[in-house]
C-alpha cells in the first residue's frame, strides 16, 4: 500500500466500480435520507458491514463532491508547540476558509483535528492541497472524512 502523503483521487464512471463500492454507495445515500441504521441498510442491500466500513470513505458521488465544495479532514498530529498554527497557516496558504475546528486533548503525544474547510476559493488542486498537509513533519495521518456533503 501507498504511504498517505502518495495517495491520488480519481473519477470513475460507476460500470468500474465493484459490486460491493456500488452498494457502499447505496447505503451510504439510505444513511442520508432514510434515517436508517447501518446494520438495517447493508441487510437491505446485501452488502457486508466489513465492505461497508472498507469503502465508506473511499468511495462518494460525483454530484455530493462538487455540490458545495467542503471538505473535512481528519489529521492525527505530533503533540508539538505551534504546530496548529502551522497548520492553519497551510491551509490558508491554499486559500481555504475554515469552518470548524476540532482538536482533541493530547494524549500520548498526538492531537487528533478535524477542520472542515470551504475549498470554493481553493487557489490550486484539491489532491495537491491533501499531499501538502500529509507532508508537514507533525502530520503522522491526514484523511479525508466527508468531501461537498451537505
Amino acid at each position: 500500500m501507498k504511504d498517505i502523503s502518495e495517495q491520488r483521487y480519481y473519477l470513475v464512471r460507476e460500470d468500474v466500480l465493484t459490486e460491493a463500492m456500488q452498494k457502499t454507495l447505496e447505503v451510504k445515500k439510505m444513511l442520508q435520507n432514510d434515517r436508517i441504521s447501518i446494520m438495517d441498510a447493508v441487510n437491505k442491500t446485501g452488502l457486508s458491514r466489513s465492505a461497508f466500513y472498507k469503502y465508506r470513505d473511499a468511495v462518494f458521488p460525483f454530484h455530493s463532491i462538487v455540490k458545495e465544495r467542503i471538505l473535512t479532514v481528519f489529521l492525527q498530529l505530533e503533540d508539538r508547540s505551534g504546530t496548529l498554527a502551522t497548520l492553519l497557516q497551510a491551509v490558508a496558504e491554499n486559500g481555504c476558509n475554515i469552518l470548524t475546528i476540532h482538536q482533541t486533548i493530547p494524549i500520548q503525544g498526538r492531537a487528533n483535528v478535524t477542520l472542515s474547510l470551504d475549498v470554493t476559493a481553493m487557489d490550486g488542486d484539491l489532491d495537491v492541497f491533501l499531499q501538502q498537509l500529509k507532508k508537514l513533519d507533525f502530520v503522522e495521518s491526514a484523511d479525508v472524512v466527508s468531501s461537498g456533503l451537505s
